[in-house]
């Protein structure tokens, strides 16, 4: 084992408890986006603690810079990014150290993140401070990625990538058993955007729907064929996928309402679809709806574009992960229509998100987005030695990534 490896596996072994400890604390105090001011302190006061010296951004968040600047390396700053925000629902993990915020959780895993993220950060002060991190690094805890268009937007404009070369993150992947990643060069995550159809007619009658604007008719037109003009109208490469998760209209049965809704999520893999995709929308609902004699209001809140990760900072974290945790920890991921605001960064600097692994070997496969969501905490030291070790590794020669064995659906 090289001694930069070594020393790496012994610090993070060093934080082992530590950072579970931390870990255990922020899931049992979670915050919605932009009000985590508490998960904010834990973090600073941490990298105080360690010498380091955390700024903080403007509402919640903070970053930190470690290592050299780019004027003394003539190299960039390498990122390193954590979600911190938690969900709007209750936690029935069922652990000591479940929820203590009534009706807020965190079932997505961005205890973890921050906790992975903090850690590889004390690891690379402390090679800081033996002269053995020749690339500087910037920690970035960002608020309100569970929120549209997304937190990132915020940090972007507060500058945390000014002097950044490449961005790196991690997602917890409970479907993958603890020790591996799952990487994938292009689009891994999708784009994410909220819809929704408004229609008002005069209402009437159910005997008489001719003489009125049949808004439950014409919703139930918009649900089943707006989806499929939209499978007709952009590419089908592109993973364009329309999905209607709430519909309202009426309380009667012999009513015709006067008022009626649909919303849904419209998400897309391709960033250039993605972008035709508002025009399509509206004129398909439009055109839809024009024969039934009902008003018509359409809303599309843009939320975040695809994570396309590029094919060299993909080959950063597998050439890392391969190091860290052995040559068969990495495995080719599928891509996912689940949103992720990281995609923001790589609208501006190239980089890469890998999922971690989070599943205990044979054991139950929990959900995102879940009440009960759990974690194999050994994620946590397998995601500082692969931050760590990708941020150590910044501006060497690396093999161009290649895709290996499929998720295994033990």
């Amino acid at each position: 084992m090289p001694p930069d490896v070594l020393l790496l596996t012994e610090l993070v072994r060093s934080l082992r408890v530590e950072l579970i400890s931390i870990r255990r604390d922020l899931h049992a105090h979670p915050e919605l986006g932009r009000t985590e001011t508490r998960t904010t302190k834990v973090v600073f006061d941490r990298l105080r603690a360690a010498g380091l010296d955390p700024k903080l951004l403007p509402g919640t968040g903070l970053i930190c810079d470690i290592g050299p600047s780019p004027a003394t390396t003539g190299r960039r700053r390498v990122a390193l990014r954590a979600d911190m925000d938690g969900l709007p629902f209750q936690d029935t993990c069922n652990e000591p150290w479940h929820s203590t915020s009534p009706s807020i959780a965190h079932a997505c895993g961005h205890d973890v993140h921050t906790a992975i993220v903090l850690g590889a950060g004390l690891v690379l002060g402390e090679f800081a401070a033996r002269g053995e991190l020749h690339t500087g690094v910037r920690l970035l805890f960002q608020a309100a990625e569970e929120v549209q268009p997304g937190g990132s937007l915020d940090a972007i404009a507060a500058g945390v990538l000014d002097g950044v070369d490449q961005i790196f993150a991690l997602h917890c992947d409970p479907k993958v058993e603890v020790g591996y990643i799952g990487t994938r060069i292009g689009p891994i995550t999708s784009a994410s955007d909220e819809v929704t159809v408004i229609l008002t007619s005069n209402g009437g009658h159910t005997s008489r729907p001719h003489l009125t604007g049949d808004v439950v008719f014409a919703l139930g037109q918009v649900i089943t064929q707006v989806p499929a003009v939209l499978g007709r109208r952009l590419d089908p490469r592109s993973g364009v996928n329309l999905t209607w998760g709430a519909v309202q209209a009426g309380s009667a049965h012999n009513a015709i309402p006067g008022h009626g809704s649909v919303k849904g999520t419209l998400r897309c893999l391709d960033v250039r679809a993605w972008e035709r995709a508002s025009s399509v929308f509206h004129s398909a609902v439009e055109q839809v709806v024009a024969p039934y004699a009902v008003d018509v209001e359409v809303r599309h809140q843009r939320g975040v574009p695809p994570v396309e990760n590029a094919e060299r900072s993909t080959a950063a974290l597998e050439a890392a992960a391969r190091d860290v945790l052995g040559l068969g920890a990495v495995l080719l991921t599928e891509q996912s229509l689940g949103g992720e605001d990281f995609a923001w960064y790589l609208t501006k600097v190239p980089g890469a998100m890998a999922r971690l692994g989070t599943r205990v070997p044979g054991g139950h496969q929990y959900d995102l987005h879940q009440g009960d969501f759990s974690v194999d905490e050994r994620a946590i030291d397998v995601g500082v030695l692969l931050l760590a070790r990708t941020a150590l590794m910044a501006g060497r020669d690396l093999p161009t990534p290649i895709g290996i064995p499929i998720i295994p659906t033990t």
